[in-house]
């Protein structure tokens, strides 16, 4: 079994209009609905690759019960959500038609309480105790302390349950300091960690600031992996165009699940670059297309660096 967490989920919706113009009025052509929010993007994956996968984090409200709904149809997945008074938010992703561009609106989330985070605590600590691997997904919802994922990370370290980080910001630099078993940011995500815009430099710094290995995702031209046993760059076959929204997650579960399958790096990173490109070319967000991710993993380049001592 496969633990991820999403303390920050979110009802998913995705508008497609023929073209996205300022200050215009827009007739929308097809309205798209699903659960999200980092975590429940990367469970949703694992699930469809035949992982057992259970969801933790916070659901409320009229969102949280569409949410909770959504993912009752997932064969494979668990629902262990932790209620909260406040209404789980809403991310809108607007899609131009003509452009493939898409444009980002997020929710804040709810405000979660002492006593919410308590019992979020007592139920995550309760399930590392059966399961294999635990990625702590995507932002912080407003009343949480910034050092929260730092807390979940130590914690899954006592149960010695492997831990992946994927945040950014403030609670990535305090998640690193707790020695995760690897994190996955964005290029923006390394560069304010690290403070380089070199990825190689940056990578290795995370390192050194506590990460046990580092994946960096660098869009359209792949991954770049510093590990313990090696550097490798993993990119696809071509550039692809279509909506990025969830090709992140998918390279999560795709280095999530190559963990637990005991794969060499490189094939762990041939997947999680096919499952991402497959992502994008996918006509629903968040979706993969299976054809696709089976055709591209023939097809990443993966190719060994020589690392500067």
């Amino acid at each position: 079994m496969i633990l991820t967490v999403t303390l920050n989920t979110a009802l998913d919706i995705t508008y497609r209009v023929p073209v996205l113009r300022p200050h215009a009025s827009h007739r929308v052509t097809e309205v798209g609905e699903r659960p999200g929010g980092k975590g429940v993007n990367v469970a949703r994956v694992l699930a469809a690759l035949g992982h057992a996968v259970t969801v933790t984090g916070f659901a409320g409200g009229s969102t949280g019960r569409e949410l909770r709904e959504g993912l009752a149809g997932v064969r494979g997945l668990t629902d262990a959500l932790v209620p909260c008074a406040g209404r789980t938010r809403r991310t809108v992703a607007v899609v131009d038609e003509r452009t493939g561009d898409t444009t980002q609106l997020n929710e804040p989330g709810p405000v979660v309480s002492p006593a919410e985070w308590s019992a979020f605590q007592d139920v995550y600590e309760n399930l590392l105790d059966s399961v294999s691997a635990v990625a702590l997904c995507g932002s912080l919802p407003p009343g949480l302390p910034v050092g929260a994922y730092a807390g979940l990370v130590r914690t899954a370290r006592a149960a010695n349950v492997p831990v992946l980080l994927d945040t950014g910001g403030e609670a990535l630099r305090r998640g690193v300091a707790a020695r995760p078993d690897l994190i996955k940011p964005n290029a923006d995500e390394l560069a304010e960690l690290t403070g380089s815009h070199e990825p190689r430099r940056a990578t290795q710094d995370a390192r050194r600031r506590g990460a046990r290995a580092v994946v960096a995702s660098l869009g359209a031209e792949g991954l770049l992996a510093h590990t313990p046993e090696g550097t490798w760059r993993a990119v696809p076959p071509a550039r692809v165009q279509g909506n990025p929204t969830g090709a992140g997650d998918s390279a999560v579960a795709g280095l999530l699940s190559g963990l637990v399958e005991h794969l060499p790096w490189p094939a762990r990173l041939a997947r999680a670059v096919a499952l991402s490109t497959a992502t994008v070319l996918s006509p629903a967000a968040g979706d993969f297309d299976r054809p696709g991710y089976e055709d591209l993993l023939t097809r990443v380049t993966v190719t060994a660096e020589v690392t500067a001592a």
